[in-house]
Formats: structure tokens, sequence, C-alpha cells
């Protein structure tokens, strides 16, 4: 194909979450009341985790803190614009503004699966081994867990767009969803993209099952490890980690229907992003942390230290 007959794509048409008018005020009203709960529960974690001295020095808080710190980023990367676009009849994102989206959402995603997965070999560690747990889940252990999920989110990302920067967008530049994302993306370039992109989402598809399927078995092990040496921890254990598998399964349970079986587009798929995307920053704190007695007492004494140094 003679691709220099066609001019490039400069810019993409969003589709958004609806066409609706009356609905586009609703929901302009709603997500915007979400992303500022989100992006306020979050770094509060955040802030409350770094100036709190035994929260800082705590394996699990400091993991929670990083979860809160990407929670930020992911709730980032794409919800301002879908707000700011429930007020503009034509919904455009420039070429490069497509691809920081697909960069940011697989970074910090990928960098998110992973760090769940530390978050749930802390645990598993707290209960299995607990005489040990000071030495295995040393600042060092846990600085290096932080940055492999860094990295690990960063070449997964980097992967992704390397190709989908380079191929030749010269057509149709409509994307059905409210951001760009990886598998909408690469069916508007003018070739024949179907073995790429089977292997590009594969990775993204690979990453999610095996980072689900770790969390699974961490958890499975932690509640039989409770049930053999502690029955009257089963309860307390199986509510913790009941609530831990529901916000895994809202982030992972979207992301593995959407990469694993990638073109076959069915009208969920936006709802299904919207869950991992925007509900699940807003969960995360909720079951994660704000449950927790030691991070309601830090985050109360912070305030008292606030207010009475003002």
């Amino acid at each position: 194909m003679d691709l220099q007959n066609y001019s490039l794509v400069s810019e993409f048409v969003l589709h958004g979450l609806c066409t609706t008018r009356h609905l586009q005020n609703f929901f302009f009203i709603f997500f915007s009341g979400i992303y500022v709960a989100t992006v306020l529960g979050n770094l509060i974690i955040v802030v409350t985790v770094i100036f709190d001295p035994c929260l800082h020095s705590s394996p699990v808080y400091f993991l929670l803190g990083n979860l809160s710190f990407l929670d930020v980023w992911l709730a980032s990367f794409a919800t301002p614009k879908m707000i700011r676009d429930f007020l503009s009849d034509r919904k455009l994102i420039s070429f490069g503004g497509c691809m920081a989206q697909i960069f940011f959402l697989h970074f910090i995603g990928g960098a998110e699966m992973v760090l769940l997965v530390s978050m749930a070999y802390d645990r598993y560690v707290a209960i299995c081994k607990p005489l040990h747990y000071m030495t295995m889940m040393s600042r060092q252990t846990c600085i290096g867990l932080v940055l492999v999920s860094w990295v690990i989110g960063f070449v997964h990302s980097i992967s992704q767009v390397a190709f989908t920067v380079n191929l030749p967008y010269c057509g149709p530049n409509e994307v059905d969803s409210f951001f760009c994302d990886l598998p909408l993306v690469i069916k508007l370039a003018c070739m024949d993209t179907y073995v790429l992109g089977i292997l590009m989402i594969s990775d993204s598809g690979f990453l999610s099952m095996i980072c689900f399927l770790l969390l699974l078995i961490s958890y499975t092990v932690i509640l039989i490890t409770v049930r053999q040496h502690a029955a009257g921890g089963v309860s307390k254990a199986l509510s913790t980690c009941s609530a831990h598998i529901m916000v895994v399964t809202l982030f992972f349970g979207p992301c593995i229907f959407i990469y694993v079986w990638p073109f076959s587009r069915f009208s969920m798929d936006k709802l299904l992003s919207v869950f991992y995307t925007i509900f699940t920053p807003l969960l995360n704190p909720l079951i994660y942390t704000l449950r927790n007695k030691e991070m309601k007492i830090a985050m109360k004494k912070l305030w008292n230290q606030h207010v009475t140094f003002h």
C-alpha cells in the first residue's frame, strides 16, 4: 500500500460515554464529585503515611501509600479530560495526547498490578510467617518491591507504545471510548495489524492474568493458614481478604475481559473501563486503608496537630 497519498492523522475523535446532552450534564457533575473525592482521599493517605513516623516505618502502610500515589495518577490520566468533554460537542484529542494516555494507562496500570501482588505477599508473610515479618519485609525489601512494580509497569508500557506510535494512521480517527486505549487505536491503523495487535494486547492480558492468579493464590494460602492455626481468626481474615479480593476483581476483571478478548467489542466495554480507571482508585483507599484503625488514628492526630499549629 502506498501510504504517501494519505494524510497522517493529527488528532482523534473520542465518542465519549454518551451522546445525550442531559445525561452528559449529569455525568459532568457526578464524575467531577467522584474525581475530587478520589484525588483528595488518596492524597490524604499519602500525606498521612509520609508524615506519621509509625506508618512511614510500617511495611504495609508504606505499600498502601504507594498504592494511593498510583491511584491519583490512574484517576487523572483520562478522567479530567472526560469531565471537560461532557461540556463539548466535539471531543478531540491530539495524536500525542492519545499516545500519552496509552502510555500512562499501561505504565500506571502495570505498576499497580505488580504492587497489589506485593501487598498480597506482605499479608502472606505477616500472617503465615509472623516471626520473620520484619526481616522478610525490611525497608530495603519494600523499596525494592515498589521499584520492581514501577520498572515492570514502565517496560510494559514502553513495549506497547513503541509499536503503536509508529503505525501509519491515515484514515478513520474515531475512538469509541472516552479515552485512547490500545485495542481501539490499533484497529485505526492503515495496515493489517491483526498479528501485531494480538502480540501487543496479549502482553497486557498475560500480565493481568498472571498478577490476578498470584493474588488469588496468595489469599487462598492466607485463609488456609489462618483456618489451620487460629480458628477464631477465620472470620476476621475472611472479612479482610474478601474486601481485598472484591477490589482486585473490580480492577483485574475488566482488564482481563478487555485484553484477553480485545477484538470482540461489546457495548459494556465503556462501563468496564469506567470501573478500573475511575471507581477502583476511589475504592482502594476505602477498602485497603480507611478501614484500618491505625490509619484513622494517624489522620486524626495529624489533623489535631495542624489545627493546633494554626
